[in-house]
């Protein structure tokens, strides 16, 4: 067998002998993943219920709840009624409500006035109760509220610009209605995209198994200075084997790990979290890609290091320093500008990134051939540094 498998088969064999190298590379991705999933999935599927106190019981109040109540809402809301101001505001205090909208008395007369009247031009108002607790809730509430109040203005906009251009006071009844079935111009309306929803579990699963396949790098950087220290570099160095040998056959341990632990969290993710990942051969290329990744960050750090503290502290030091700038914890979508271009000098931002557009749907060979290329080139960068740096210190 040749020297580089028989150092490979070696380090696989201690690698899965170490109960934490088990535990961090195929049970804990699994279980954050999944803890992770569960964390977020509330905010997958939004749903509020909304408090609506009717002072007005006009014809504008009834049709601002059989707005809400419409079927392209029911979705979103679930509308209640309240009978009072006070109770309103406790229920939303006491979370048994999301918002609430109050509807004062004289609504509707307030808007017939105001389309009868020209020279009228106050707007027609709604009172929303929010809770800083509820912000997204409060966001949607006001949205309903201003979208229906807005129609309504726009409609008595309508008839009284037709009433001041001249036409007949006795046709009011008849612009009313008219001005009634039209919208406003900007509306907001569902309609397909050709792209899926990213799930949490979607997200975090090959997040997750990313992060945790990052330790590779401190087992194996700890594993050879382990080695050193009790003299096994040495006697397989007098084999004669070469320095580069022994690093190829250490990287080719961790490329195997890696494998294991990403097709371990991949299978059960998607058999049992629901996790979507993706055309199975495109996952696979942007995994190869990531996994060449960590067997050179780790070679880069062996090469770095002169003792294993050194070792340990370095791969800590890239382990998480990868995992902040690359997104392992926070979508880099919701990050600032600046956190969106520097995880994009990460091999497992790129990763992330192939995956989020697999998991939604995204089509096209730049879906995967952008980041696998991006992150073949940052491999190319860190081991062709690493290979420099141990010629230089192979005799320690």
């Amino acid at each position: 067998m040749p020297p580089v498998l028989v150092i490979a088969a070696k380090d696989l064999r201690q690698r899965f002998r170490d109960r934490s190298a088990i535990v961090l590379g195929f049970v804990a991705p699994l279980a954050i993943a999944a803890l992770m999933s569960f964390a977020f999935s509330g905010t997958e599927h939004f749903h509020i219920t909304m408090g609506v106190v009717d002072h007005d019981h006009g014809q504008l109040s009834g049709a601002f709840v059989t707005f809400l109540r419409s079927p392209e809402l029911k979705n979103i809301v679930t509308v209640r009624t309240v009978s009072d101001d006070a109770t309103a505001s406790k229920d939303v205090h006491d979370r048994k409500l999301a918002a609430a909208v109050v509807i004062p008395a004289g609504f509707s007369a307030a808007a017939t006035s105001a389309t009868a009247t020209a020279a009228t031009t106050t707007a027609t108002r709604l009172i929303v109760l929010t809770s800083v607790d509820q912000q997204l809730a409060a966001q949607v509430a006001h949205a309903f509220a201003d979208s229906f109040v807005n129609q309504v203005n726009a409609d008595r906009l309508a008839v009284t610009t037709a009433l001041a251009s001249g036409a007949p006071a006795s046709r009011l009844a008849q612009l009313s209605s008219a001005a009634a079935k039209l919208q406003v111009p900007e509306t907001v309306k569902n309609l397909p995209i050709g792209s899926k929803p990213l799930t949490a579990v979607s997200y975090y699963a090959p997040s997750m198994a990313i992060f945790f396949l990052l330790f590779a790098i401190g087992f194996t950087a700890r594993s050879f200075f382990s080695e050193a220290n009790v003299g096994m570099i040495d006697r397989i160095a007098a084999a004669p084997v070469r320095a580069t040998t022994l690093l190829f056959g250490k990287a080719l341990s961790v490329f195997a790990y890696g494998v294991a632990s990403l097709g371990t969290v991949l299978v059960f993710t998607s058999l049992f979290f629901g996790a979507r990942w993706g055309n199975p051969v495109s996952v696979a290329c942007i995994s190869l890609a990531m996994i060449a990744s960590v067997v050179t960050f780790t070679a880069l750090v062996i090469a770095l290091s002169r003792t294993d503290r050194q070792a340990e502290g370095l791969s800590a030091i890239v382990t998480f320093g990868l995992a902040l700038l690359g997104g392992n914890f926070v979508t880099v979508s919701a990050a600032p500008a600046l956190m969106r271009r520097l995880a994009l000098l990460t091999p497992n931002g790129w990763a992330l990134r192939g995956f989020v557009d697999l998991t939604t749907g995204a089509r096209g060979s730049w879906v995967v051939v952008e980041p696998v290329l991006a992150m073949l080139a940052i491999t190319a960068v860190a081991g062709l540094l690493a290979v420099v740096l141990f010629r230089r210190t192979a005799v320690r």
